[in-house]
């Protein structure tokens, strides 16, 4: 693809060139833990999304791509804003260091699986003072307490992989 072709198409590849690329190079993604925290700090709520996967129906965290040129903060803003609304009042914290890095491979047992791609995951832990309502991807959003989200009949409803996710970020918050 020519300078002027990718210029005038955007940030966005074609549905061919990503498929090309994905079979190339890891893809960078941002994955978004939504909290609600108490006036302490303390964790009172995770946040999220139920989904349609394929044939089955599934909770999941917001996230998404990070574009060519796009800062990190602001893919995490704009795929916050895409899966939860507008009104979510995320709050980005100032350093966007990720509290993990997960890694998708396409192949099955070498970690976390995504058939389509070799993706590494930013995943950060967000605090939400707004309303969230789920995208048009989405089915609903819902609130969990950190009781209910360690329970294993909700994480058997997430992909392992975001299983895996729900509980670092836990470990992540009772750090704190």
């Amino acid at each position: 693809m020519s300078e002027i072709d990718s210029a005038d198409m955007g940030p966005w590849l074609s549905p061919d060139d990503l498929e090309f690329v994905r079979r190339k190079v890891p893809i960078v993604y941002v994955e978004i833990v939504p909290v609600r925290l108490d006036e302490s700090g303390e964790l009172e709520a995770v946040g999220m999304l139920l989904c349609v996967e394929g044939n089955s129906i599934m909770r999941a965290f917001p996230a998404g791509r990070v574009l060519y040129h796009e800062r990190v903060r602001d893919a995490i803003s704009r795929h916050i804003e895409k899966d939860l609304g507008p009104v979510s009042l995320p709050q980005i914290p100032a350093c966007v260091t990720p509290f993990t890095v997960g890694e998708y491979f396409p192949t099955p047992g070498e970690g976390w699986h995504d058939e389509r791609q070799h993706a590494i995951s930013l995943a950060y832990i967000v605090a939400m003072q707004g309303d969230c309502n789920p995208g048009s991807d989405s089915l609903e959003f819902t609130w969990f307490t950190p009781g209910e989200a360690r329970t294993p009949e909700l994480q058997a409803e997430l992909s392992p992989a975001h299983a895996s996710l729900l509980r670092k970020a836990l470990a992540k918050l009772d750090e704190i």
